[in-house]
């Protein structure tokens, strides 16, 4: 659980202090990609905690889900619909569900 987490940080630190800039065109592609893969890391932890934790599928879930959100939010934009707010919605509730579960889980553990 402490590697999962001090990568996350080293992640974070990382990106804060490495200046990046994304360009206006691709904001909301790479939004919709950073909530997906926000998403498998956060399933992944809640997946440690639970101790049902598959490399393979965390893996293959962390691009897929990235590369398939991006590429429908810029089928979206070529088609004229704005579907990264439905992306950015459904990404943000399920890392919020799994932080839930994850707090509910290490509240009842101690």
């Amino acid at each position: 659980m402490i590697k999962p987490l001090l990568g996350l940080i080293a992640g974070l630190l990382l990106g804060y202090f490495s200046y990046i800039n994304i360009p206006l065109a691709y904001a909301k592609l790479f939004s919709v990609a950073l909530l997906a893969s926000l998403d498998s890391v956060f399933g992944g932890l809640r997946a440690a905690v639970a101790e049902k934790f598959d490399n393979t599928m965390f893996i293959s879930g962390f691009f897929f889900n990235a590369l398939m959100a991006a590429f429908l939010v810029y089928v979206g934009d070529r088609l004229g619909i704005d579907l990264y707010y439905v992306a950015l919605l459904t990404f943000g509730f399920r890392i919020f569900k799994n932080l839930a579960a994850l707090r509910r889980y290490l509240l009842k553990r101690h």
